[in-house]
This record gives C-alpha cells, structure tokens and sequence, in this order.
C-alpha cells in the first residue's frame, strides 16, 4: 500500500530464479530425513506486502517462507513476485496480464484488498474482483484450489502512519473486507490465513513496523511465515505437513 501521492511508483518485480544449491553434507545414518529432490515452484500475488515496500528484498514474506521451507528440506525456487505498491484488485489484474505469466505453478499465494479499502472503493465491487483473481490464482495451480495461499488483508490502521486518522473505523473496514474474502475463499476451496490480528500487534511493537511507519518490517513478515508455514507444507509436501 502506497499512501504517498503516487500509488505505483515502484517497480513492478518479476523475479525468477532456480535454487539450486544442495544442502551441505549428507547423511550416513540409517532413520535420518533426506532433502526432496523435488524442485517447487512459488507465485506470489499481491500488493505492497507482497513486494515487501520498505524491507529488503530477502525480508519479503515470500521469500522468507521459500526459504524457510528449503532449509526444512521443501526445495522451493525463488518466488516469481508479481505485485506492487498501491496496487488494488482491478490493478493486480491488469498487472497478471502484462506480466504474461505462462506454465503452472506448485503454490500460488494472493494478498490483496487494502487499496481497495484505503480508496473508499465499494464491498460488492470487491467480491467480484477477489472472486475472479482467486479462480486465476487456482488456474495458475492447473486448477487445484488447496495449492492456493490466500493471506488476510493487515490493518494499517495500527500504524503510525495512521496518526490522527480513524484506527477504529479503519479496523471494522479492514474486517468487513476480509469477511469477503474468507467466504470467497473457503467457498472455492482454498487456504485462508489470517495475518490480520498479527498485524495489530504493531500498535505495540515498534520493531514490526518498517522505516516508513507504514509498512510491516521484516519481523512482522516472520511472523506471517510462521503463521503461513504448516499450511505451504501441506501444500507441497503433504507427509510434512
């Protein structure tokens, strides 16, 4: 989310890479875990959170989990990130098709809605647009919904960027979103995690909050892996998980 007077002024990322390294050493002993050979790959759709506005690029929450699940014995190549700050649902779209986005993947994550909620822009309108981003992200899946992450939209009313505004009634907006999107996404069959309550944990916490005193830091997004990690276990490895 960009509340700066430019929403999209960042760059848009397309970033994919193999990870390729093996794990150092290997083990002699009977009984021990071996590293899957197996290869996974990870779409994250998003927003600014996503993207990882004001954290370094090894901080994003992607990227962080893709990590996770390697050093856990789940290879997982570096996420294919499409998303950018200030995006909203409509944008999202208009942003998958100009990426060209082809293939399958083995998990595909969807974060978005703040903007929507940040613009004034109507509940209703928001169904439709998440309903049709949700079927694309099962679609990039080859069409199976329980390889789909979708993460609740955080409060950013907590944040200190928020001063002087309405935290309460930005909270009840933030939540009245996320009930569309919980019911959109357990009615296609999706994961749903909610990051929404982790995220208020910044109203008291200033390590969570990023530089800009907007956006989460790279702690908080730690948080969201470890929220998010069992399920993108059962996702790609399901005797893991």
């Amino acid at each position: 989310m960009n509340m700066n007077c430019n929403p999209i002024a960042p760059i848009l990322i397309f970033t994919l890479f193999l990870s390729t390294q093996a794990c150092g050493g290997s083990s002699s002993a009977e009984g021990d875990t071996d590293m899957s050979s197996d290869t996974f790959s990870f779409l994250a759709l998003g927003d600014s959170y996503t993207i990882g506005e004001s954290v370094d690029s090894t901080q994003r929450w992607p990227v962080q989990l893709a990590r996770h699940m390697s050093g856990a014995g789940i290879l997982v190549e570096e996420p294919m990130i499409v998303a950018r700050t200030g995006w909203t649902t409509d944008e999202l779209v208009a942003g998958m098709e100009e990426a060209g986005i082809t293939g399958t993947y083995d998990m595909v994550s969807l974060l978005i809605g703040v903007n929507n909620q940040y613009r004034g822009r109507d509940l209703e309108e928001y169904r439709v647009q998440y309903h049709d981003l949700l079927s694309q992200a099962i679609a990039f899946t080859g069409g199976d919904p329980e390889r789909v992450l979708v993460l609740s939209i955080p409060d950013w009313g907590v944040m200190p960027f928020a001063e002087g505004r309405d935290r309460d009634q930005i909270a009840r907006e933030i939540d009245a979103f996320n009930r569309i999107k919980r019911e959109e996404t357990d009615r296609a069959g999706a994961w749903f995690v909610d990051v929404t309550e982790i995220s208020r944990d910044a109203a008291s916490d200033p390590s969570l909050v990023a530089s800009d005193g907007l956006h989460p830091s790279g702690d908080m997004y730690a948080r969201w892996v470890a929220a998010v990690r069992d399920i993108a276990m059962r996702i790609l490895h399901p005797s893991k998980g």
